[in-house]
């Protein structure tokens, strides 16, 4: 697991540091993503190996993907935001939710 981590945090310079968008990944996340790697990037493989269904497997790809092109995003600026909408991408809160607040810490900025 750990070479595994190490290759991929070596992709190149992030706008937030070299290894933001791994902090945005649990253990859990960081598990599947070696289990991925191991079954070479196959959704069935990784499906088998975990004995659940090929859409299960592919709607935590996506949320693990989602959370790492937040903190791949320019835009997201602050470390708040970018855990907040890993929340978000992972289903742990609700949209209307991430929306107040984004625009509470928004206010909050620009009051600063």
């Amino acid at each position: 697991m750990k070479a595994v981590m190490t290759i991929l945090s070596h992709e190149g310079p992030s706008p937030h540091g070299s290894n933001s968008w791994l902090e945005l990944l649990g253990d859990e996340d960081r598990a599947f993503l070696k289990r991925f790697v191991l079954a070479s990037g196959s959704l069935k493989k990784t499906a088998a190996a975990y004995g659940i269904s090929y859409p299960t497997v592919r709607l935590r790809l996506d949320r693990v993907i989602a959370k790492i092109e937040v903190a791949e995003e320019s835009r997201v600026s602050s470390r708040f935001e970018r855990v907040l909408r890993a929340q978000y991408a992972e289903g742990k809160i609700e949209h209307r939710t991430l929306r107040t607040l984004l625009d509470a810490h928004r206010e909050e900025l620009e009051k600063s």
